[in-house]
C-alpha cells in the first residue's frame, strides 16, 4: 500500500538513531485515544508508551506528519506502541487561542503549506501575511491559494495585491467547484512531498483536497453569504494520498492566527525589523514603550 520513500522517509529521518528493532511509521491521523499510522505496505492504530505520555510536553507529542518508531506492528484488535518520536524537519505552529501564551503545533514535517483564502468575504491580506510569516518560520515553503475565483470579478487585482504584500511567494487563483487553477498545484504534489492546507473556516480547504482526490473524502460545510464564514468542517488533522502520489494534510479552520513570537516576521514585514534596528534603547521590547 505504501513505501517509506513515498511517505517522505528521506535521509533526514533515516539517519536518526532509533530504538533497536523499532519500525518507522508516519502519523496520518490524530484522535482522542491514539493515532492512525502508515508504515511499509500497511496501516494501523498506535498509542504513546507510558514513558512518552509522562515525559513529552504537549508541543512535543506526535501530530499528523510526524515520524515515530513503533515497538511492533499493529495487528487486528491490538494497538501498536509508539516508543520514540523522531526529530522534526519542519513544524508549522501558531499561538494557541486564549489568553495563555503557548505554541500549538498544527502539522509536522511539511514541505509545502498552501495558505487558502476565499475570494469572498473571507479575503484578508493582513491575515495572509500572518500565515506567510508562520509558514516561513516553520521551515516549509508557503504558497497562497485564492480560492472561490468563481464568485469574484476582480481576480487579477486580488492576485496582484497579494503578490505585492508577500514578495517572493507564489499566488494561485483557483475554483475548487469548477476545477480551475488546480493543475498548477497538483504538479507540485509528487511522491514523497507533503503539503498542508491551512486557512480560516470556510476558505475551501477540504473542498480543494476533494477536488484533487476526485472524490468526497473530506467533509465540507456551507458558508454564510453575508460574511463568508463557515463551520469547522475538519474536526481533526488527517493525511490523505493524492492521485499524483503527494501527501495532503487538512487542518481545522482557524478563526484567528496568533503570532506569539517574531519568527518569520522580518521576511513579511521588513519595515518592522528596520525600525527596531533604529531604536535608541537597547533594552526596548517594542511593546509598551513610547
Amino acid at each position: 500500500m505504501y513505501s517509506l520513500t513515498s511517505l517522505g522517509f528521506g535521509p533526514y529521518f533515516q539517519e536518526q538513531p532509533c530504538v533497536d528493532g523499532a519500525i518507522p511509521a508516519r502519523i496520518a491521523g490524530e484522535y482522542k485515544h491514539g493515532y492512525l499510522v502508515w508504515f511499509e505496505c500497511d496501516e494501523g492504530f498506535a498509542r504513546l508508551s507510558g514513558r512518552l505520555m509522562r515525559d513529552l510536553s504537549e508541543e512535543a507529542r506526535p501530530t499528523v506528519g510526524d515520524w515515530v518508531a513503533l515497538k511492533s506492528l499493529p495487528v487486528p484488535d491490538q494497538t501498536a506502541i509508539i516508543e520514540q518520536v523522531l526529530a522534526r524537519r519542519s513544524v508549522f505552529t501558531r499561538g494557541a487561542a486564549g489568553r495563555e501564551t503557548r505554541r500549538q503545533v498544527i502539522a509536522a514535517n511539511v514541505d509545502l503549506v498552501f495558505i487558502v483564502t476565499g475570494l469572498d468575504a473571507n479575503y484578508n491580506v493582513h491575515r495572509i501575511q500572518r500565515y506567510v510569516a508562520r509558514v516561513r518560520a516553520s521551515g516549509a515553503q508557503p504558497l497562497v491559494v485564492l480560492n472561490k475565483a468563481d464568485v469574484c470579478d476582480a481576480i487579477s487585482a486580488h492576485v496582484g495585491e497579494v503578490e505585492a504584500s508577500v514578495p517572493g511567494v507564489q499566488v494561485v487563483a483557483t475554483s475548487a467547484i469548477l476545477g480551475h487553477g488546480l493543475e498548477s498545484i497538483s504538479k507540485l504534489l509528487q511522491p514523497g512531498i507533503t503539503a498542508a492546507f491551512v486557512g480560516s473556516s470556510g476558505a475551501g480547504k477540504s473542498t480543494l483536497i476533494n477536488a484533487f482526490l476526485g472524490e468526497q473524502k473530506l467533509a465540507t460545510g456551507e458558508i454564510r453569504a453575508s460574511d463568508g464564514r463557515g463551520r469547522h468542517t475538519t474536526a481533526g488533522r488527517q493525511m490523505v494520498v493524492a492521485p499524483s502520489g503527494g501527501l495532503l494534510i487538512d487542518t481545522p479552520g482557524m478563526r484567528e492566527l496568533a503570532l506569539f513570537d517574531d519568527e518569520g516576521i522580518d521576511s513579511v514585514f521588513p519595515e518592522i525589523e528596520e525600525m527596531s534596528l533604529r531604536c535608541r534603547f537597547r533594552d526596548c521590547t517594542h511593546q509598551s514603550e513610547p
